[in-house]
């Protein structure tokens, strides 16, 4: 999965090393020293998460986070404020602008990479490296292995072999089951919306989804919602194995 992080920062220093901690640990990383820059690259591309910092003193990042989180197109993005003093994270408070974090400067890089990772966890279920248990299969994030419960004894394990773009497109859907998700919203989800790729693509892993989970009869718990998108249900598989579900 590819996730996106906005840093509005005009310290060119401190925009730099969150830049380059971010990438290191395998974020997409756009950067703006300034709210217009900023609006401007959201215009084009909407982030999974947008960090603010340094502007404060002329309140102009408090204004770039109250119109993010006031416009339709927008509101959803979280935000993490870096604010210089208390007294600021204070200010922010007051304003009753509703930001999901605000670390004080100085801070390390191992913590903001927390941070955001506390907060994308909140926002997308699917960046936890917590084990899935679903319907008879047995995600795990940190291996990239999928087993699933045998027919004949459901404390056997069978695995199930992925791509890297089928683990990611199962992953995320079993972390919102039941959840209808368009072709558009996969796309955004597996590439990130600022890699063009064919909606279309998306039917394709699909199909290559359903065709390794058919090796051990679990093809239908991602089902076809017509005229919309794609789910995983397990609502018609749930009496077939006695595998522990999440």
């Amino acid at each position: 999965m590819t996730i996106t992080i906005l840093t509005v920062e005009d310290e060119p220093i401190l925009r730099e090393m969150i830049s380059l901690n971010l990438k290191r640990v395998g974020l997409i990383v756009l950067c703006a020293d300034n709210a217009e820059q900023a609006k401007r690259i959201i215009s084009n591309v909407l982030p999974d998460l947008v960090i603010i910092g340094g502007m404060l003193l002329n309140m102009e990042g408090i204004e770039f986070a109250y119109r993010l989180k006031s416009e339709e197109r927008t509101k959803s993005i979280p935000i993490i404020m870096l604010t210089a003093r208390d007294q600021e994270s204070e200010m922010i408070a007051d304003l009753e602008v509703e930001v999901e974090d605000y670390i004080t400067k100085p801070f390390s890089p191992h913590e903001l990479i927390a941070r955001i990772k506390a907060v994308l966890r909140r926002r997308l279920p699917e960046m936890a490296d917590e084990i899935i248990q679903l319907g008879g299969l047995k995600l795990d994030p940190t291996t990239h292995r999928v087993h699933a419960y045998t027919k004949d004894e459901p404390l056997e394990l069978a695995e199930i072999t992925l791509g890297p773009t089928e683990f990611r497109l199962l992953h995320f859907l079993m972390t919102n089951q039941e959840r209808v998700h368009t072709r558009a919203q996969l796309q955004d989800r597996l590439w990130g919306n600022q890699v063009f790729i064919d909606q279309r693509t998306i039917d394709v892993y699909i199909r290559r989804l359903r065709t390794n989970l058919k090796t051990v009869g679990k093809e239908d718990l991602v089902q076809t919602v017509r005229g919309i998108g794609y789910r995983f249900s397990v609502k018609d598989n749930e009496k077939k194995y006695r595998g522990k579900s999440a």
